[in-house]
């Protein structure tokens, strides 16, 4: 174990008292925010108790190496677990075992970079976990069991699943660049496009310009362009999505077309996920689950994209099961980045008790 870039970040142990009781780090990290909870190591032979023990919760910004840089992402992610062991009067040598899910990682290339910084900062004997955040996302609305498969729409989108005997399989998650349409950022985007379309007259009228010029206080579309190229964040752009929907409410033709598209964009990511697995079976009518998270999913609105698109889904797979994994509100996190904290310590209660082959 040694310290990693940022030595002071864990000044803190040099007075913190020999800790007894081993604990847990797990993080779910995304292009909004990261946070990382720290519990309490659960002997094999007790139950998993409900609610599971929670120590301490940390919160930091953007852990996504595609967005905000390698370097940002891994200091995001040194101090996020810091905090949390701080909090909890633990150091890292308590630490059994550390589990993240994190968007961007797209290849084992990125979970050997992330194993490898990590066993830089940990001891030798702590266990390590690194997947995709959609794999957390899944297992959060299964209970532990990566058998399904999961849409997440919030900033990004990505679609993810997993059959039985283990093959996976994913849909988008590329990035704005690449074009992760259906995504917070997507919709944003599009919106955006369309008032300065409409104001250079390349495209109609539409709500869209005068509620977002309200939203962000300015008072023309061409201040649009240095509001949006001054801080180009993803996240900052899909915080418009709200705009979006309101606008569709209130009966907008370009803001409905955005997330009419959005939709069947998403639904695509689904269907080409689920035929590669064959999940739904040789005739299409098999049971599946399909986990749905993000903030662009959820229920709230008139507007309902999250149901919009098991409509559009069940025409071709009248087996999926919708579920909207359930998220405690003290444990949740600002827009689309969620500790599904419950479930997701089932999924690191699996993985580390049941199948540790995954782990480092």
């Amino acid at each position: 174990m040694k310290r990693y870039r940022n030595g002071e970040i864990w000044d803190f142990e040099h007075e913190m008292p020999v800790v007894g009781q081993e604990v847990i780090l797990g993080l779910d990290g995304g292009t909004t925010s990261t946070v990382c909870i720290c519990m309490p190591v659960i002997p094999f032979t007790d139950p998993l108790p409900d609610p599971v023990p929670v120590l301490a919760r940390a919160v930091a910004g953007c852990s996504n190496h595609n967005s905000v840089g390698e370097t940002a992402a891994r200091e995001t992610l040194e101090q996020v677990m810091a905090d949390a062991l701080s909090k909890s009067g633990s150091n890292r040598s308590a630490v059994r075992a550390v589990c993240l899910a994190v968007s961007g990682v797209n290849h084992p290339t990125d979970q050997r970079r992330i194993l490898n910084w990590l066993r830089d900062i940990f001891p030798s004997h702590v266990r390590l976990f690194v997947q995709n955040d959609a794999v957390a996302a899944l297992a959060s609305g299964t209970m532990g069991k990566l058998h399904g498969c999961v849409l997440i729409a919030g900033t990004g989108t990505i679609a993810y699943g997993f059959t039985e005997d283990g093959r996976e399989a994913r849909a988008a998650g590329a990035g704005p660049i690449l074009g992760d349409w259906g995504s917070g950022y997507g919709i944003a985007a599009q919106a955006l496009t369309a008032v300065i379309r409409a104001h250079d007259g390349r495209g109609p009228h539409t709500m869209l310009t005068c509620s977002i010029l309200r939203a962000l206080e300015i008072s023309s579309p061409d201040e649009l362009i240095g509001w949006t190229y001054a801080d180009p964040s993803w996240a900052r752009i899909a915080a418009l999505v709200p705009v979006v929907v309101s606008c569709a409410e209130a009966g907008d033709p370009v803001a409905n077309k955005i997330l009419l598209e959005a939709v069947q964009e998403l639904a695509s990511s689904v269907k080409a996920v689920v035929q590669r697995l064959a999940l739904s079976g040789e005739d299409g009518k098999d049971s599946f689950s399909l986990v749905m998270v993000g903030g662009v999913l959820e229920a709230n609105k008139k507007w309902d994209i999250g149901k919009e698109v098991v409509n559009c889904l069940s025409k071709d797979f009248p087996g999926a099961l919708p579920i909207r994994p359930k998220v405690c509100t003290f444990y949740s996190v600002s827009n689309t980045s969620y500790v599904i904290w419950q479930s997701f310590f089932s999924f690191l209660f699996f993985h580390i008790y049941i199948n540790p082959c995954c782990f480092s």
